[in-house]
Parts: C-alpha cells; sequence; structure tokens
C-alpha cells in the first residue's frame, strides 16, 4: 500500500525536515495526506551570550551555557530567529495525528531531530524517517520503514557541542587578552591554522639548492611513426656509477642528504657536455613491465571537495553549497558522508550505463565494491553518486552552470568505479657511453603505452601539482634492443633550483586533516571558511597563505596551550567522540576530565596540572579550567613578536602588523607598518628594510596662520593625510566635542613633500564654486569615488583632483548644462585577460570597477579578495571566484503568465480587490524574502556549529 492511500485511511501525517528546498521536493513525493514543513535548520542551540540565558541562572553558566558544575548540564534557548517557525510547527503538529521527523541522517540531523521533540513536545506517534537520496521511490520507502531516534548519535553530538563551547569560551578569551580582541579559537580550527603556519614556516626556513644536469636527444636512425618514434629524450643518471643529484636529494636547508650522489654545479656540467660532443652511445637494456590502473573509488565529502577544487576550481564551500542543491532537488545522493560504499541498486545502475555507453568489453566479470578509508566512519551513508535506480546523464538533467558541472564529475566518478582496470607497459630505457675524458655516463627515459584505456576512458582523476603527469598519459619510446646503437642528436645542460614546500589549497589542506584524522570530513569546508573570515588565513591565487595574526595565535597556543592544538591529541579526542557515538564511553566522565582535569578511572593517579595538560606527556585529557585559569605565564609582547634580522622585529599589534627595531621611545626608534596581505615567507631583511627607510611617524608643516593650530601630515591606516592638532582640554568626547580638521592627501602628493600651504587647501574643502541662476550653491568636493561637483543632489564628476581648487562657476555651470550620464560610463580596457570560463565558455577579464578589481566573464562579476592582486591573480583563482559568485547567486526564475483578468462590476468592489490585491502581495513578497533568508541561514549553519 502506498503512503498515500494509507495516508487517506490514518490521518494526517506532519514531515519535518530541515530546509525549505527539501520540503517541496519531497512534499511532491508524498502528495495529499502529508504536510511537510522545514526546521531551517536548527531551532535551539547554546545561547550566544549572556543576554540569552533564562534569567535563573548565574555565574559561569551565563557565561559558558554550560552548567558545568551539574554534569555538564547544556542550556539550549529556542534562536530568536526561529520562534516564529516553532510556533508554525507546534500549530502544525495540533491538526496531525503523527509526527515524522526526517532530518538527515548524521550526528548533527539526528541531534536536530531531537530538539525538535523536546521543544514540540508531541503528543501523537514520533517516528524517525531517514533517507540518502530524494526521489519518489526513497522518500516512500523511508516512510513505510521508519526507525526510533538514536540516542547514542544525539550524545555523541550535544558532548562534540558542549566540547566545542568550553574550548572556544575559554581559550578565545585569552586571545582578546593576549593578542587583539575578536579572535576565537576552536577544536579544530586552531588546528588548521597551525598546519598552514607550519608549512609558511618551512617556507620560511627553506634554503634554495642549485642543482645542473644533462638532457640528452637520441635518435634511432629510422623513419619514425607514432607507434615508433624515431628518437628519445632521456636525463642523464650516473656519472662513473654515481646517481646525479635531482631535487629531492637535497634537504630544506639546501643541503645533500647522501654523499654517494653527485651534485653537478654549472661548470662541472658544462664539461660534462663539451666531453661528450664526440661519444658513441648504445641502448645498455630495456625494461618493460605490465601497467596496471585501477579506477578510483566514489566520492566521499572530502575527496568531492578535493576534485571539484582540481577540475573546476571551486573552493570547499562553494562545493558544497552546490552539492546541497543537487541533493534537495532530487539529483544525488546525501553529500555528507564518510562512505565509498554503493548499494546494490547503485552498482546496477552504474553497470548498466558501462555497457551502454562503452560496450561489454568494459564492463568487469564482477562488481567492484571498495572498502572504507575512513577511520571511525561517521554514518552509515552511500558513497556520493547519481540518485535513483537508473542515472540519468548529464544531458538528460536538464542542469545548467556550476549544478551541471558537478553532477558531471560525480556521474563520470560513479561510472568509472564500476569498469575495468586501464592496463599497457611501462618500459625503462638505459643508454650508456663514455666521454672524452674517459668517464662513464648513462641515460635513462621512462615511457608508459596503455594497450586498454578501461575505466580512464570516462573518468581520470585530477593531481595537486599543476605538473604532475595524469593517468591516462602515454609516453610512448622507439622500439630499440639491448645493444643498438644510438647517436646524440643534442645534449643540453639544464640548471635548477629546488622550490620550498607548496603551501595549502583549500584540496590539499582537507587532504591533510583528513588523513591526520582531526575533525569530521562533513564540517572542513565551514572550518577552511572560518579560517578565512577570521583573518588568520588569505588567499593568493589557490594558496592559503596565514596572516602574521595567525603567527601570534598560533605561537601562543603551542607555548601555553600545546595538547590544545597538537595534532594527536586533536585526533584522539575524535576517537573519544567516536567511542561515546558507540556506547563504549560515557560523555560527562570524559567531559570532567577533558575540563577539570580528572584522573582516569582506576588509574590510581592524581590529577595533573596546568602544565600537564598543556604540554605535559600523561592522559590527553587534562584540565582545561587551570590551563586558562592561569595566564601569568604569558608575555603578550612576547607571543607577538618574531624576529626578522639585523636587529628588526615583527610585532601583531591591536591595529596590525609592525616591523620596528630598537627600544620606543629611544633615539634609533624606528617602526613601519607591514601590508596585512604581505606573505610572511616575504618578509626578508631586504623589505624590512626599505619599509623602515620609508617616511614615518608625524611631519610638522607648521602653524595654521588663521587658528594658531599646528598642522601635521602622517600615514594612516588608510593612506596619508593631513590633521591639525588641538590645544590641550579641547574636549573630545560629548555634545561640546571638538573633531580636528582632517583630509587625505591627493594621488599626485606625498608625506615628504606635501607643504603646509597644501594641506590648509585640502583642509579647506569643500569648496564654494559660486551659485547658479537660481540661488543653488555649487560645491567642488572630494569623496570615496574621487573629485565631484554638487549642486543640492545633483552630483558631478570631475576628471582630476586639481580641478578642485581650479574650476570656475562658468566651467562648472557648463557641466551642468550637459544632460547627466544615465548609463554606466565608457568601458575601461581590461586590466588581464584569462582565457575561457569553462562553465559559460566565455573569456574572462580582469577589469577595474568602482569598488575596485573584479573578474568576469560578462555574465557574471566577482570582486578580488584581499589577497589577490591584479598582477598575479591565475586563471584558476578567477574561475574559482566566479563559481564561488555563482553559488551564492540564486536562480533567476521564470516568471508566470499572470491569468486574464475580469472586470469589476462596481467601482467600489474593484478598489477592495485592489487593496487586497496589494496587502496579499506585501505579505507574499515579506514571506519570501523571509523564506529566502531563513534556508539560506539553515544551510550555512548546518555545519557551522564545529569550529
Amino acid at each position: 500500500m502506498s503512503p498515500t492511500s494509507e495516508t487517506a485511511q490514518g490521518g494526517r501525517r506532519l514531515v519535518i525536515v530541515e530546509s525549505p528546498a527539501k520540503a517541496k521536493t519531497i512534499k511532491g513525493y508524498l502528495g495529499p495526506g502529508y504536510v511537510v514543513e522545514a526546521s531551517v535548520g536548527h531551532i535551539r542551540d547554546l545561547p550566544n551570550g549572556a543576554a540569552e540565558v533564562p534569567e535563573k541562572y548565574t555565574g559561569e553558566v551565563r557565561r559558558l551555557g554550560v552548567d558545568v558544575e551539574h554534569d555538564f548540564e547544556p542550556i539550549y534557548v529556542v534562536n530568536a530567529d526561529k520562534r516564529a517557525q516553532v510556533k508554525k510547527l507546534k500549530d502544525l503538529l495540533k491538526d496531525s495525528d503523527e509526527l515524522f521527523l526526517a532530518t538527515d541522517e548524521d550526528r548533527e540531523g539526528e541531534a536536530i531531530a531531537w530538539h525538535l521533540q523536546e521543544v514540540l513536545k508531541p503528543k501523537v506517534p514520533v517516528k524517525r524517517m531517514v533517507f540518502h537520496e530524494i526521489t519518489k521511490a526513497a522518500i516512500q520507502a523511508a516512510v513505510a520503514n521508519p526507525r526510533e531516534l538514536n540516542q547514542k548519535l544525539v550524545d555523541a553530538q550535544e558532548t562534540r557541542r558542549i566540547l566545542d563551547r568550553l574550548y572556544g569560551y575559554e581559550v578565545s578569551p585569552v586571545l582578546w587578552k593576549k593578542v587583539m580582541p575578536r579572535l576565537s579559537a576552536g577544536r579544530v580550527q586552531s588546528v588548521a591554522t597551525r598546519l598552514v603556519v607550519e608549512r609558511e614556516r618551512e617556507r620560511i626556513a627553506f634554503r634554495s639548492a642549485e642543482y645542473w644536469d644533462l638532457t640528452g636527444t637520441f635518435a634511432t636512425g629510422r623513419t619514425g611513426d607514432s607507434s615508433d618514434p624515431s628518437s628519445l629524450v632521456a636525463r642523464l643518471q650516473t656519472v662513473e656509477g654515481r646517481r646525479v643529484a635531482q631535487g629531492r636529494d637535497f634537504d630544506s636547508l639546501g643541503q645533500l642528504k647522501s654523499a654517494n650522489t653527485l651534485h653537478l654545479d654549472e661548470a662541472n656540467a658544462r664539461a660534462l657536455a663539451a666531453a661528450l660532443e664526440q661519444t658513441r652511445f648504445a641502448v645498455r637494456s630495456v625494461e618493460s613491465k605490465p601497467y596496471r590502473r585501477s579506477p578510483y573509488a566514489p566520492f566521499r565529502t572530502t575527496t568531492l571537495q578535493q576534485e571539484a577544487s582540481r577540475k573546476l576550481g571551486f573552493g570547499a564551500k562553494a562545493t558544497m553549497q552546490v552539492a546541497q542543491k543537487l541533493y534537495e532537488n532530487g539529483f544525488i545522493t546525501y553529500m555528507r558522508t564518510d562512505s565509498t560504499t554503493l548499494s546494490d541498486t547503485a552498482i546496477s545502475a552504474a553497470r548498466a550505463q558501462v555497457t551502454q555507453l562503452y560496450g561489454a568489453d568494459y564492463l568487469p566479470s564482477s562488481p567492484r565494491t571498495y572498502a572504507g578509508k575512513v577511520k571511525n566512519a561517521q554514518e552509515a551513508h552511500e558513497a556520493i553518486r547519481p540518485s535513483g535506480d537508473r542515472f540519468r546523464t548529464p544531458a538528460e538533467t536538464g542542469l545548467t552552470g556550476d549544478q551541471f558541472r558537478l553532477y558531471e564529475l560525480i556521474w563520470k566518478r560513479t561510472v568509472a568505479s564500476q569498469m575495468k582496470d586501464a592496463t599497457g607497459n611501462s618500459v625503462t630505457v638505459k643508454i650508456g657511453g663514455t666521454a672524452a675524458d674517459g668517464r662513464d655516463v648513462e641515460f635513462s627515459a621512462s615511457g608508459k603505452t596503455i594497450t586498454f584505456h578501461g575505466f580512464l576512458k570516462a573518468y581520470v582523476e585530477g593531481a595537486d601539482d599543476p605538473n604532475a603527469e595524469l593517468d591516462d598519459r602515454e609516453r610512448r619510446l622507439p622500439q630499440v634492443s639491448e645493444g643498438d646503437a644510438l647517436s646524440a642528436e643534442e645534449i643540453t645542460v639544464d640548471g635548477h633550483a629546488t622550490k620550498p614546500p607548496a603551501r595549502y589549497t583549500e584540496a590539499s589542506l582537507v587532504k591533510e586533516l583528513e588523513e591526520r584524522e582531526i575533525g569530521r570530513p562533513s564540517t572542513y569546508a565551514s572550518i577552511i571558511g572560518t579560517i578565512l573570515d577570521r583573518g588568520y588565513v588569505f588567499k593568493k591565487g589557490t594558496a592559503l597563505v596565514p596572516s602574521f595574526l595567525s603567527f601570534a595565535v598560533v605561537n601562543l597556543l603551542e607555548k601555553h596551550f600545546g595538547r590544545l592544538v597538537d595534532y594527536d591529541f586533536t585526533a584522539r579526542m575524535e576517537d573519544d567522540l567516536d567511542r561515546i557515538a558507540a556506547g563504549q564511553a560515557q560523555s560527562v566522565p570524559w567531559l570532567r576530565r577533558f575540563y577539570f582535569g580528572e584522573a582516569l578511572p582506576n588509574s590510581g593517579s592524581a590529577a595533573g596540572g596546568a602544565a600537564d595538560a598543556g604540554n605535559g606527556d600523561g592522559d590527553h585529557l587534562g584540565g582545561l579550567k587551570e590551563l586558562v585559569t592561569d595566564l601569568g605565564a604569558i608575555d603578550a609582547r612576547e607571543v607577538s613578536s618574531f624576529p626578522v634580522g639585523n636587529d628588526i622585529v615583527l610585532r601583531v599589534g591591536r591595529y596590525g602588523p609592525y616591523i620596528e627595531r630598537g627600544e620606543k621611545d629611544s633615539e634609533n626608534h624606528q617602526r613601519a607598518d607591514v601590508p596585512e596581505d604581505l606573505a610572511p615567507d616575504e618578509l626578508s631583511v631586504e623589505l624590512a628594510e626599505e619599509l623602515l627607510a620609508k617616511p614615518s611617524g608625524d611631519f610638522e608643516l607648521g602653524a595654521d596662520p588663521v587658528t594658531g593650530h599646528q598642522i601635521i601630515a602622517r600615514d594612516g591606516r588608510y593612506g596619508p593625510y593631513v590633521t591639525e592638532v588641538l590645544p590641550e582640554g579641547t574636549p573630545k568626547t560629548g555634545k561640546n566635542a571638538v573633531k580636528p580638521r582632517t583630509a587625505s592627501l591627493f594621488k599626485s602628493m606625498s608625506l615628504d613633500t606635501v607643504t603646509l600651504e597644501d594641506a590648509l587647501k585640502l583642509m579647506s574643502l569643500p569648496r564654494v564654486v559660486g551659485v547658479d541662476a537660481e540661488g543653488q550653491e555649487i560645491t567642488a568636493q572630494n569623496g570615496r569615488y574621487g573629485p565631484y561637483l554638487k549642486k543640492g543632489t545633483d552630483s558631478r564628476s570631475l576628471q582630476s583632483e586639481d580641478q578642485l581648487f581650479t574650476i570656475t562657476l562658468e566651467e562648472a555651470l557648463a557641466i551642468y548644462a550637459q544632460p547627466k550620464q544615465r548609463g554606466r560610463a565608457a568601458a575601461k580596457p581590461p586590466l588581464k585577460e584569462l582565457g575561457t570560463d569553462p562553465v559559460s565558455e566565455k573569456p574572462v577579464v580582469v577589469k577595474d570597477g568602482r569598488f575596485g578589481p573584479y573578474v568576469t566573464d560578462g555574465e557574471t562579476n566577482a570582486t578580488l579578495r584581499s589577497g589577490d592582486s591584479v598582477e598575479e591573480i591565475t586563471p584558476e583563482r578567477g574561475f574559482e571566484l566566479l563559481a564561488e559568485k555563482r553559488a551564492k547567486t540564486p536562480a533567476k526564475k521564470t516568471a508566470k503568465k499572470a491569468p486574464a483578468k475580469k472586470a469589476p462590476a462596481k467601482k467600489a468592489t474593484a478598489a477592495k480587490k485592489t487593496a487586497a490585491k496589494k496587502t496579499t502581495t506585501a505579505a507574499k513578497k515579506t514571506t519570501a524574502k523571509k523564506t529566502t533568508a531563513t534556508a539560506k541561514k539553515a544551510t550555512a549553519s548546518k555545519t557551522a556549529s564545529e569550529d
């Protein structure tokens, strides 16, 4: 019996899901008798501040939102913006005979279901409805086969939430006091920040090594073709039996790791090349091995984020936003999963498409299965795959833009996972000869041929290294045998330098976090978003660059909270949370040991002190409370100071990073601000000296002859400016406060050349140009977007800043006599061309806009971020910015044609209808706006609880 017919006989059922989009889709599958409504994410949570805590709670409970003295009882409050939705759900429940909680089947979804049950207090039967894809069959099967709430999952999520609250609310205030206000610490975000900082430290400590080698082009003497080339390129491998050093043979300090390798400098390399000019070469060995490559496992959350970054240029957040839409609209299965398993239905669908699209030769005799690689996989979901028992090809979906591209990626990967291996041969040819000086040399070349492409016909995985060779690349070598003579057509000398370790990208940071078993894969996108939003990390292209601020924060955490940012410690906490979820550990005793530092049960040992909790070698559950209470040992200046060299020190101040030399107020003291978007590994001693050499401090220009006030020029956060020094005792606050006159310098001016006359002219602005025929005053002003004229509410741009002082009334009136340009000014030429966007297939360029430079493909505009520059932005970064902007922009809805209106019988009736219509339309618009806003909040808050 179908759910619809069953309901018709058994009353009305209320189904609660998380998002309005999902509610709309599911409602279409259930039909009459079912009311489907969204909770719009979490309906209640721990309070955001003391003001939200009920008055009966006092002391630490008001600050933390958790009663640590009474079994860590959480204080839950209904979010202010969810009260109306809760009331709506309660009203719907009154008229329902059964309640189905259909939130996502993961820890957080289970917790949301539990909160709904606790807040709504239903008096009707409650069932937990779970599904991994939003298709008609899956939804109806979920209704027919509900389960009970999983209290273990709820306990695990609650413990995780309390742990993150204690960590964040206890450690963050330490950062406020010792580094800068409004900073934050988090169990996973702080560790992720440390990873990025440590990579930058490696880059700072790195010393490049120069090495040289030889490359030879050897000819067989035959006429070649595509299957048997006439020549091959080989690299020098050994000289007199000693292997020639390559980049991997040097350590980070530029020293050889082994004395047995031969380090060729330029002079030796060129001398050897000269000695090989007349050498006769021959093939010394040909080694052939079979090549086999198996398909990649279907996508899980992290591998999808990595591949979408490599292939589509999406950030982790953008990937999850697009995937969420695909899931809610029934195109893919649930996108937060640790599993690589496919259901029997999915395997059958994939195998059917392999046969249909590629032929039976590409189908293995038995289905492929993939073992999960994630330790303590959180849920028993399937891998991310196309939904349904028959996969829609990308062309059949009707999708466009980013949704089409991501669906296509998922579809290809899923189908390829059920195809045969790629097979072929790999060949290594070694070529030897004797130089004129008697030294024996050997060159080596490797090749690969693919005889059967197998799954590579459908899908090839990308690589984090842009220079890496992909799996489907063939390198064909000539068909040679041992002893064959070869002639050297050319021997070139090549110089190289070792490179510092690459910075993390979003994809490689996700991979690193997962390999270290830190945090949950489903939260990585929100974690990366958090450290970007907090200013701990910024982007240069696709690379994640730590700010100087993050160096100070990580420095403090490492020195005084070492265990809290220890990678193994964080991974073990994750294990403990998984044991709680499995019912193998109890929540309250675990939290008590973490917070108060109590001894392990039956250990016979006393609780460790703050030092043990911070950096000791004992139990990984130390006493957080004691650790954050004694802050006397933390020297705020020390944790925010980093030596640069030549007695120059970088410091992180409340208003940003700066460098200084010498003691403050001393005669030799120097100080200069450091650009906030400067990568730490770029701050060399030479650059620091340049910054210190620039004019800084106050430039006394003289006294204003009218007021007698001193006029000075100085460099501020928003550029150089001039200002007056008011006499002592001048009120600075209150209704009688007096503000000093200030004015920004023109672009043509500089601090070391500006004069008192310039300053007085700048501070005289705005300047009255004159009065028009109607008596309206015209003024010349300098604004945020440049110089302009103003007459009442009518503004007109000026061509240059100098016109502010030179323009006459006649010239101003001539400008106003011209019709005001309503459209845009003539388009400026692009600053840079980036190539064709893979989504819109239109050319992408960088342009200069009103709010700064931006990338555009003619349809979508995306402003460059603080870490981007016009000079350094790459095509991939440009495509990523456009992809993120598209993911944030809602799809345009097609307007429906309004039905024909009937003529009103009476004017009074018509007036009533018009008024009613306006009221209804306004209400609908208001409701739609609220729904859209709450839907966005639901999506954003789904994974925001774990920092």
